[in-house]
C-alpha cells in the first residue's frame, strides 16, 4: 500500500474523530451512536434465523457472523469506556478488529439479537450518565481500519492503533455499527431477499 495514502487516511480518521468525538458535546454524541444502533437493529430484526446465517458472498461473514461480531466488540468496548470515564486507561491490549466469538453460527438468533441491544443500551446509558462537561487525560487503544483502494483498484484494509479519547472512543461506535450496516445490506442483497 502506498504509504502516502495510508498516512493521508490516518490523517484524516484522525481529524474526523477529533471534530465529530472530541470537540463534540457528549450528549450529540450519544444521539448519533444511538441512531446507528436503532438503523441496524430495525435491519435485522425482520430477518429470519435462515436469512442470517445464509453465506452468500465468498469471504463475507454473513449476517449472523456480524450482529456476533458486534457483540464480541461492543460488550468489551463498553468495559473500556467504563475505564476511560473512570479516569483510567483500559488495562490490556486493545480489541482485535476481527474478533468473534468461537462459534458464531451456533449462538441463537433470537439470543444474539437480545444480547446486542442488551449491550447497545448498556452504552447508551453508560453515555448518557456521563457528565456532559466531563474531561480526562485517560486514554484507550482501539484498533482502527479504514479501507483503501489500492494500485488496482481492489479495496484493501488499512490496521493501525490510535489512543482515543472517551468521546473519540465512543464515535466509533457509530462508525462501526453503519460499516457493518452497509456490509449485512450487501450480504442480504447478494441472497436476493
Amino acid at each position: 500500500m502506498n504509504e502516502d495514502r495510508a498516512a493521508e487516511a490516518r490523517a484524516k480518521a484522525r481529524e474526523y474523530l477529533r471534530t465529530k468525538g472530541t470537540l463534540t458535546p457528549a450528549p450529540a454524541i450519544s444521539e448519533r451512536i444511538a441512531e446507528a444502533f436503532r438503523a441496524f437493529d430495525a435491519f435485522v430484526t425482520p430477518l429470519s434465523a435462515a436469512q442470517a446465517a445464509r453465506a452468500s458472498i465468498p469471504g463475507e461473514w454473513t449476517i449472523h457472523e456480524i450482529v456476533d461480531h458486534l457483540v464480541e466488540t461492543h460488550r468489551p468496548g463498553l468495559d473500556e469506556l467504563r475505564c476511560l470515564l473512570a479516569g483510567r486507561r483500559p488495562p490490556g491490549e486493545p480489541i482485535p478488529a476481527g474478533l468473534q466469538s468461537k462459534a458464531p453460527l451456533q449462538r441463537p438468533w433470537p439470543w444474539l439479537l437480545e444480547e446486542l441491544r442488551r449491550v447497545h443500551g448498556k452504552i447508551l446509558e453508560t453515555l448518557d450518565a456521563a457528565p456532559p462537561d466531563f474531561t480526562t487525560d485517560a486514554r484507550a487503544p482501539l484498533v482502527m481500519v479504514v479501507n483503501l483502494k489500492d494500485a488496482e483498484g481492489r479495496t484493501a484494509p488499512l490496521h493501525w492503533v490510535e489512543d482515543l479519547d472517551w468521546k473519540a472512543y465512543a464515535v466509533v461506535w457509530r462508525l462501526h455499527v453503519v460499516d457493518h450496516l452497509n456490509q449485512a445490506r450487501k450480504v442480504l442483497a447478494a441472497i436476493g431477499a
